[in-house]
């Protein structure tokens, strides 16, 4: 059995431009594997609502500092705001972290653009340097809260990044 390497300094640089269609890289990212809560049931009409998880309607980053965990929520577009401001609150996010405990969650509003910082104290096992966590700076946090379950009206439902509704 013969067996080939390619030493790194071999490889040759590949022009990626060109390979996607504008449309397919214009507007919020796109996530493939994305459905609504649910499954099918999700798709009924359910007093004008639907329900999706969160990062339908926004992104998300998560930082550290210390044993305190903040996650930014970020609304793909302006008109999902107000739903994220009713629904992502203080104690919706308490809940979906239950598991981890959070001493106190605080939410700031910052509207001109249309985000949020979340921030949840003591959920770090200690901080970076304290925790035996194999994420000891929560990084992987913002995952957990993007899967919150959020009622969408349907007259918005065209703005959600994903497949189409």
């Amino acid at each position: 059995m013969t067996t080939t390497t390619t030493h790194p300094s071999d490889l040759q640089p590949v022009n990626m431009a060109g390979l996607l269609p504008a449309a397919a890289v214009q507007g919020p990212p796109r996530r493939t594997g994305g459905v609504p809560l649910g499954g099918e049931d999700a798709q009924r009409l359910r007093g004008g609502f639907l329900t999706f998880p969160l990062y339908r309607l926004a992104h998300s980053r998560t930082g550290d500092k210390g044993n305190r965990s903040n996650i930014s929520v970020i609304a793909w577009h302006p008109a999902l705001w107000d739903v994220l401001v009713d629904q992502v609150t203080e104690a919706t996010v308490a809940r979906q972290f239950a598991l981890r405990q959070p001493r106190q969650v605080t939410r700031y509003l910052l509207p001109p653009l249309q985000a949020m910082n979340i921030v949840l104290d003591d959920v770090l096992d200690g901080g970076v340097n304290d925790s035996l966590n194999l994420d000891s700076h929560g990084k992987a946090l913002s995952y957990l809260l993007l899967d919150l379950p959020i009622h969408v009206p349907q007259a918005l439902v065209q703005h959600l990044a994903g497949p189409s509704a």
